[in-house]
Formats: C-alpha cells, structure tokens, sequence
C-alpha cells in the first residue's frame, strides 16, 4: 500500500505469487497490510468503559441511546452508526447517523474547546436506516439510505437548515460518502454483494442539487487500471444503477470510505478488504485482505467503517470480529488500535476525529444488550501522532 509512495517498484516472495495473475503487465503493486507491532504498542487492561486502549489513552462514554445526552435535554437515538466532526468556532460537532427503518435519520453533539458538552440536537428526521454517510468541505453531513433504492440526504450539522434529498446522486442501497476537492467528486460505496463503487460530479463544486453519476468500470482482478462511466438513470428504476453499465466492477459489500492526498479508500465487508484507489494514475488495488494474512491470524475482519488521521493512518472499524478498531499505518501495517469488550453483539461505527485530532468518537451501535436501543457512543482521547 505504502500511502507516501503508492508503487513499488517490485512485488516479492509470497505476494508475488499471489498477486502475479492479477497484475497488469509492466505495473508493480504494493502489498497488501500485514500484521505487526501497531505504532501506540499493545493494547492495556479494560477500563472502567470496558475498552482496551494503548498506554496514554483514556475513554469515556458521551451519549446512550433512548437516554438523554448528559448536560442537555436531547435523546440519543438508537443504532447509532456513520459520523463525521465538524469544527464550530473553538470547539465541534459530532454529527452520528441512526441505522433504523423507518425513523432513521441523524444527531449531533456539540463540544466546546475544553471537551465538555454543552448542546445536542437532531440534524435528520423522516428517513430510513441511515447507515454512513460522509462530510463535505462546505461543512454539510451527507446522511445516507442504506435500503434499495436509497437516497443521500444533505444536512446541516447546526440542526438550523432543513435537510435536502439529493436525487442526483442516485437511489441504490447507499453506505458511505467521500469528497474530493481537488477532482470536485464525491465518491460513494453501495452495500451488496454484488454492488459497485461511484462518482457524482457535481455540476458545481459545493451544490449537489444537479450533476452526473459514475460507476467505476475495471477488471476482474484485485488490482489494475480503473476508468469511470456515466450512469443513464440515476433513479435506478426499472433497472438497478450497478446493472446499468457494462464493464462496472463488482465489490462484494461496500462499506466505508475515506479520501485523502489523491487516493481514496473503502471496504468491503463480504470479502473483508480494503481497496484503495490512486486517483491520479486510475490505478486501484488491495490495501488489506484478511485472506492474504499468513496462519489465519488476521487482525481485523468484519471490516466496516474507515477514517484516517492527519497521520496517515487508516482507521478501520470491525463490524464483529473482536469488536476492534484496527490501524493500518502508511508503512503497510496493521494492529488494533482498540477494543470493546463484552459487547460480540453489536459493531463499532462511526469513527471520526475531533478537528484538532486529539480525540475519536465512535459508537458501539447495540452496546451491551445487543439490541438498537443499547447503542453506546465514545470519546477517546490521548497522544494521536500527527
């Protein structure tokens, strides 16, 4: 993977051999994350909160769902799932969506600069199992619909502007959503097995109101060049925007998304991979699979949500597994960064940094009880490398 210099100029022993019938001739490719010594060291004891952090870290609960948030009179809402930060003056908003159909929708705690909670309040009402969603550079959380045919709703942290359906975006079974301000893009994940990865250019940077709708179209191989194709009916109706153009490249389960420095990354939770696109060289190829993990010690499956630091680490949230958030550092490393103990019910979502970086929030979406209602949502803060 190697995030500071995306190809190798060689593949060698074991990933050679299994990379070399996928491999496009005269293109090298970096393998794939392995495990290894995580740059915060190994993971201590449980605290108070039930969580396993590094050495430095500390935890503490902000939000319980059908409970009021502390310090305010909002109440928190079930399955908490995707969020995003948003900086407001010297503190921030933690906006988190609400995977439950009907309902959905979103909510949003604010912080001031020491940490403290000082409001809470609903951003999105009315929709269906909002799952992830993804922030725009215009300070917009856009919410989206993980049902068929599902919509990406674009809301205002602040709770102050009304929520807007954006149709050109499409209407597919949504899950994640990164910008790109550099290509003007917003590059959206589509959660089925057989699902596929797009684009919306918008026709103007910062409205989504209008624009056209791309699928990537590539090979069949874990690795290669990639290209881009309109999708005719954005409204995917009578047939489905993954079954409208030929070529479009399959992904089984696509989950979270992240953009930064020219590439962009996603998930996809059938396979438990991370691919990453190189966006200047159309390139694409696996960031990490658990299957490539010699002895079957895969430190992270159940791969879901991503985010990344101003470090370059990926931050990769389990849905299941040992209930871990894992790193993969640009080095091509991964470990966990955390875990959640005495909740193998439920799924870690949400990851998002403060903007100053110094703390993660995320959410256990079923908590202890393994039901909607008992979703959790953290806050941990300690010395993030930047």
């Amino acid at each position: 993977m190697e995030r500071r210099s995306l190809l190798r100029a060689a593949v060698i022993g074991t990933s050679a051999a299994v990379f070399g019938a996928t491999l496009d001739r005269g293109a090298a490719y970096a393998a794939p994350a392995q495990p290894g010594p995580g740059p915060y060291g190994a993971l201590g004891a449980a605290d108070a909160n039930g969580i396993r952090l590094p050495s430095g870290f500390t935890s503490r609960v902000i939000a319980r769902s059908r409970q009021t948030v502390p310090g305010t009179s909002y109440t928190w809402h079930d399955a908490p799932d995707g969020g995003a930060c948003f900086a407001d003056g010297t503190g921030w908003i933690y906006v988190s969506n609400s995977e439950i159909n009907p309902g959905g929708g979103a909510g949003a705690v604010r912080f001031d600069a020491s940490g403290t909670v000082t409001g809470a309040h609903r951003v999105l009402s009315g929709t269906r199992q909002n799952c992830a969603g993804g922030a725009t550079p215009w300070n917009t959380w856009l919410s989206c619909e993980e049902v068929s045919l599902g919509s990406v709703y674009e809301t205002d942290p602040w709770g102050v502007k009304a929520a807007v359906r954006r149709d050109a975006m499409g209407r597919f079974k949504h899950e994640a959503a990164a910008a790109d301000p550099v290509r003007t893009a917003v590059y959206l994940t589509e959660d089925e097995s057989d699902g596929c990865f797009y684009r919306f250019l918008p026709g103007t940077w910062g409205d989504l109101s209008s624009g056209t709708l791309q699928v990537l179209t590539a090979g069949s191989g874990t690795s290669g060049s990639f290209s881009w194709a309109d999708v005719p009916d954005p409204d995917g109706s009578p047939t489905a925007t993954r079954d409208q153009v030929a070529g479009a490249k399959r992904f089984n389960g696509g989950e979270g998304c992240h953009y930064a420095d020219g590439t962009v990354w996603f998930t996809t939770k059938g396979d438990n991979r991370v691919w990453q696109l190189d966006l200047a060289a159309a390139r694409y190829e696996l960031a990490y699979d658990d299957s490539l993990v010699p002895g079957g010690a895969a430190p992270l499956t159940g791969v879901d949500n991503v985010t990344g630091s101003s470090s370059g680490d990926l931050f990769v949230a389990e849905d299941g597994g040992s209930m871990d958030i894992c790193v993969i550092t640009p080095d091509d490393v991964v470990a966990p960064f955390l875990r959640v103990g005495g909740q193998s019910a439920s799924e870690i979502t949400g990851p998002a940094f403060s903007p100053d970086g110094r703390r993660l929030y995320f959410s256990s979406q079923r908590g202890t009880s393994g039901s909607s209602s008992g979703g959790i949502t953290y806050e941990v803060t300690g010395p993030f490398r930047s």
